[in-house]
């Protein structure tokens, strides 16, 4: 099927079920084409094959190791689901190897995105991905996990075509198209990727450390550590050759242990130290856990001090016991780590609120705190405290030169 597809057009994968949606895959498939580009339909219907797909329900089944009859006679839509997922994307990406791909695009409700997110979770950054569904409206994260997938909302219900699905299917068509006529996988030279977590609070000591390691030839990619930031920088680091992480924030990691709005979870930080990436581990914003509205944070966490960053977002200030859990946390991570670890932490505060001008000082806590980290970590792993604020000069200077000493190691 991929000889009789013009040379000189950019393909995108189309994934709607025809069974269906076959009058609203047959107009966006019309305008896919119109818009200049292949179209390799994955047909992912169960009910029934109406037929014309270049990737068909019975190439589906196939691809998950059965027949489209044994996948029916399951009778069970979720686990019929479930083996069309599992086809669909072995199928994709055996076409995507034979005729690479400059797009997807996707029409489909819940169970139609949901479908369409997994296949293009499985895909790299970069490629186009789009998914026009019922769902865009609310909940998308299950669909775009940590991947760079858009969603539009169809407005209506993906029943017929109308004035409005009309112009958003078309809407949709030639936005994939333009993205898949300027898609370009050959990024030019490759750099050494370093990974880095931060936020807005320690965001002047992390950007000399970034500007100096862009400076020495380096791709340097941040991440926002307030709950998908940090499980990105995680995807990546399983997904991508990644030289080095700089995991500067674990205020996820925090929300994770205190029931705070960031948190990303148990594994958290944890699949770069499995993969053996090098890895630095400093203890920036540990101040404080991300709490709601100050009313809500003043009831969730008593008899702390509070700092209400905005009407959604308050600063809860961290104790030395707090920090104690965090540090076990954090070396029970690095005791699974395959590859080098240092960790540093500053003597003087840990973010911009944990300074004289902020409104969570507090100089008790960082002296004990790096004392019980060197009596947890490993014995192979250094901890640095550095007699400093996080955000000084000389904290990000001592980062750096950690970051230069085991690119060197690695290279």
């Amino acid at each position: 099927m991929t000889d009789e597809l013009p040379k000189d057009r950019p393909s995108v994968l189309f994934i709607c079920t025809q069974d269906t949606k076959e009058e609203e895959a047959r107009f966006t498939r019309a305008a896919l084409e119109a818009a200049g580009v292949n179209v390799v339909h994955l047909d992912p219907s169960v009910r029934r094959s109406v037929g014309g797909a270049e990737i068909s329900p019975e190439v589906v089944a196939q691809f998950a190791g059965t027949t489209i009859e044994e996948i029916r006679a399951l009778g069970h839509e979720g686990k019929c689901q479930e083996a069309m997922i599992r086809g669909a994307i072995a199928a994709a990406h055996a076409w995507d190897a034979d005729a690479p791909l400059s797009g997807i695009l996707a029409v489909g409700g819940s169970m139609g995105s949901a479908l369409a997110g997994a296949l293009m979770q499985s895909f790299p950054y970069g490629l186009p991905k789009l998914i026009v569904s019922t769902m865009a409206s609310g909940f998308t994260k299950p669909y775009m996990g940590v991947k760079d997938i858009a969603m539009m909302n169809a407005v209506t219900d993906i029943s017929g075509i109308n004035t409005i699905s009309r112009d958003v299917f078309r809407n949709a068509a030639n936005a994939v198209a333009g993205m898949a006529n300027g898609y370009d996988p050959d990024t030019g030279p490759i750099k050494p990727l370093v990974l880095i977590t931060t936020l807005g609070t320690t965001e002047a000591s992390v950007k000399r450390i970034r500007q100096s390691l862009e400076a020495d030839g380096c791709e340097v990619m941040v991440f926002h550590s307030s709950g998908a930031g940090g499980p990105t920088l995680d995807a990546l680091a399983i997904d991508k050759d990644v030289a080095l992480v700089l995991d500067l924030s674990p205020t996820e990691i925090i929300d994770h242990l205190f029931g705070g709005l960031a948190d990303a979870g148990p594994d958290r930080g944890r699949p770069a130290l499995r993969k053996g990436i090098p890895t630095i581990i400093a203890s920036g914003n540990a101040d404080f856990i991300i709490g709601g509205p100050l009313a809500s944070s003043e009831v969730q966490f008593p008899g702390r001090r509070y700092h209400e960053h905005n009407p959604q977002l308050t600063a809860v200030r961290t104790k030395s016991a707090d920090l104690e859990k965090l540090a076990d946390h954090l070396a029970a991570n690095v005791r699974d780590a395959k590859g080098p670890v240092r960790v540093f932490t500053p003597l003087r505060g840990f973010s911009s609120h944990d300074s004289a001008a902020g409104h969570l000082f507090d100089l008790s806590v960082p002296g004990p705190f790096a004392e019980y980290l060197r009596k947890v970590m490993p014995d192979h792993v250094p901890v640095t405290a550095v007699d400093c604020h996080f955000n000084d000069e000389a904290f990000s200077d001592a980062v750096t030169a950690a970051a230069r000493e085991m690119l060197a190691a690695k290279a």
